[in-house]
């Protein structure tokens, strides 16, 4: 009983100093494997701006202000690390990211559009085609503005005739004929500003299609065919 006691302590002892002496042994190692890993980043270099050389294994605080070269262990260049910005300088490279991003955005759009448009009007023809079609659907609506006009001013001429017996003192006129009067005057000044809306809308439509136009023929012009090769001539 007191043998395995003693064999007891002693194995507990061996390890808590085989414990021990691996945990001493092991700070060097870490440290060497620290240092190896920093040396293996690279090396940063630069010259301030009172001119003096400084070497770091990170970027150096000195030269925020100015570009540092990382070298490689073996001293050859691996790369340059531009300036730190600033605040306003990092806002304005911001703005001038986003304005190319979206002047990028604006080209794929515009160039978008402009597929559509060559597979809706591939030739003149269509296109004109589609122009007639919508003055046509404007004109029927402008149409039946101008016969609603024509019926009105028939009853205007209507109710007018009947005003002349009270052309002296058109008070003793009945309420009912005033009141005509008043609601035909009203419905003639509404069609006749549906009337001019509408020529409106044709000078807008032949605008709209004018221009779509001209960019329609560079487009045409740009993805026409190449001409056939000329026939070799005889010999």
């Amino acid at each position: 009983m007191f043998r395995c006691t003693r064999d007891a302590e002693f194995s507990l002892r061996h390890v808590v100093k085989a414990l021990l002496l691996a945990g001493l042994s092991g700070v060097p190692a870490i440290q060497a494997q620290q240092t190896q890993a920093n040396t293996t980043q690279g090396i940063y270099t630069c010259t301030d701006a009172r001119g003096r050389k400084l070497t770091s294994d990170r970027p150096i605080a000195e030269c925020n202000d100015r570009e540092q070269k990382l070298l490689n262990p073996s001293g050859t260049l691996k790369a340059r690390v531009g300036p730190t910005l600033t605040l306003k300088e990092r806002a304005d490279l911001e703005a001038r990211d986003k304005a190319e991003q979206e002047e990028r955005a604006r080209l794929n759009e515009e160039k978008r559009r402009e597929r559509a448009l060559l597979i809706r009007y591939p030739n003149k023809v269509i296109h004109d085609k589609e122009r007639a079609a919508a003055l046509a659907q404007i004109g029927v609506v402008r149409q039946a503005a101008t016969t609603r006009i024509e019926e009105l001013q028939r009853q205007r001429a209507a109710v007018l005739e009947e005003m002349e017996f009270y052309k002296r003192d058109p008070s003793k006129a009945p309420p009912s004929l005033r009141l005509q009067v008043e609601e035909v005057a009203q419905s003639l000044a509404i069609q006749q500003r549906f009337i001019a809306d509408q020529d409106t809308e044709i000078k807008r439509v032949n605008a709209h299609f004018d221009e779509e136009l001209v960019r329609l023929k560079q487009l045409w012009a740009l993805h026409a065919p190449a001409p056939p090769a000329a026939a070799n001539k005889t010999r």
